[in-house]
């Protein structure tokens, strides 16, 4: 049994493979430099899709692509206030209508806080 160990093998050691015969994937090296003027390369694949932006190794700052990638400018929309929400449901003849109708509702007593509901009652069981 002790003639079946590997002897001098380790976690994280040397590979027992070898590299002859292995055909490496095409690289290319893109370049950055960073707000601070550090300029560094990254080994990327031929066939990658380039990033416009890299972290810089030295600051951790946002370094632009030397070669020319121009970072894609993304469509900010408008903000939407409750205002344009409610103007996409209902047109403002419709806003006025109803707001009318509510004001009618609440100077009537029928609707509002409790305690003008309980007025509006004893007046009416008074006159009554």
């Amino acid at each position: 049994m002790a003639e079946r160990t590997l002897r001098g093998a380790r976690l994280g050691g040397q590979s027992f493979e070898d590299e002859r015969g292995i055909e490496f994937a095409a690289r290319q090296q893109v370049g950055y430099r960073c707000d601070q003027s550090h300029e560094f390369e990254i080994t990327m694949s031929v066939e990658a899709d380039v990033p416009a932006v890299w972290e810089c190794p030295r600051c951790g700052a946002e370094g632009l692509s030397i070669s020319g990638i121009v970072k894609e400018q993304k469509a900010e929309k408008p903000v939407r206030t409750h205002w344009d929400m409610l103007l996409e449901r209902r047109s403002e003849k419709e806003l006025e209508d109803i707001l009318k109708e509510r004001l009618d509702l609440l100077r009537g007593g029928e609707i509002g806080p409790a305690h003008l509901h309980r007025a509006n009652a004893r007046k009416r069981k008074a006159s009554a």
